[in-house]
């Protein structure tokens, strides 16, 4: 599906948050202690989820009222509960998998649903507004540089 060339950044972080749940899929499938996968998780909010969910948030989805941004707004929220849960207390895998399978479903809302909607009802000004906000915030490429590879 070819994306708008103003919303590709968020598209590339998508990229990583499905290797994030794929990874946390296969530690849950090599038993790795719980601990390993809660570091791995508070990290990968802190450096990459973080920020992508303020920036969509702030940058793309308040440009219109609509019932699918909210739907989004509300994921985000749910997602970051179930990261708030999974930081606080030793949880048991199926809290793990849940984040995975939600996270995926969320990033597979947004790529197929939302943002075709985003890039048919915004106006072309608009679209190039969010992509001269999101271009200085993703200069760097902004890879998953996580030193526990437990996922191998």
């Amino acid at each position: 599906m070819k994306r708008n060339e103003n919303i590709v950044p968020l598209s590339r972080d998508h990229h990583n948050g499905l290797l994030f749940s794929w990874k946390i899929r296969q530690g849950i499938k090599k038993n790795v202690e719980k601990e390993r996968l809660s570091k791995y998780v508070h990290y990968f909010w802190k450096d990459h989820l973080e920020k992508h969910f303020e920036e969509e948030e702030t940058i793309l989805f308040n440009k219109v009222r609509h019932e699918l941004c909210e739907k989004a707004y509300a994921e985000h929220t749910q997602i970051k509960h179930l990261i708030e849960e999974i930081a606080k207390a030793d949880v048991p895998f199926e809290k793990y998998a849940l984040l995975a399978d939600i996270l995926e479903q969320h990033i597979r809302f947004e790529e197929r649903t939302l943002f075709p909607f985003l890039e048919k009802t915004l106006e072309p000004q608009q679209l190039s507004e969010v992509g001269k906000m999101l271009g200085p915030l993703h200069e760097s490429v902004n890879e998953d540089t996580y030193p526990d590879e437990f996922w191998l």
